[in-house]
């Protein structure tokens, strides 16, 4: 009888299951939400001002 007890605290239960099951699925989602917010912000193209700081990168003005 005593090996019984054992076995059954070793083993997860149905709940911890399905809350880990759930953890998995949000931390999943959450994931995918974030790689899709990249990926819209990589598609916009740089800012005007990330093309300002480009083009000042020299630091020296253009003689004409």
């Amino acid at each position: 009888m005593t090996g019984d007890q054992g076995k059954d605290a070793s083993k997860p239960s149905a709940g911890s299951k399905d809350s880990r099951r759930d953890r998995l699925k949000l931390a999943l989602r959450e994931n995918l939400r974030r790689r899709k917010a990249q990926a819209r912000g990589r598609d916009a193209g740089p800012s005007e001002s990330a093309e300002a700081s480009l083009d000042d990168a020299g630091g020296e003005k253009p003689t004409s």
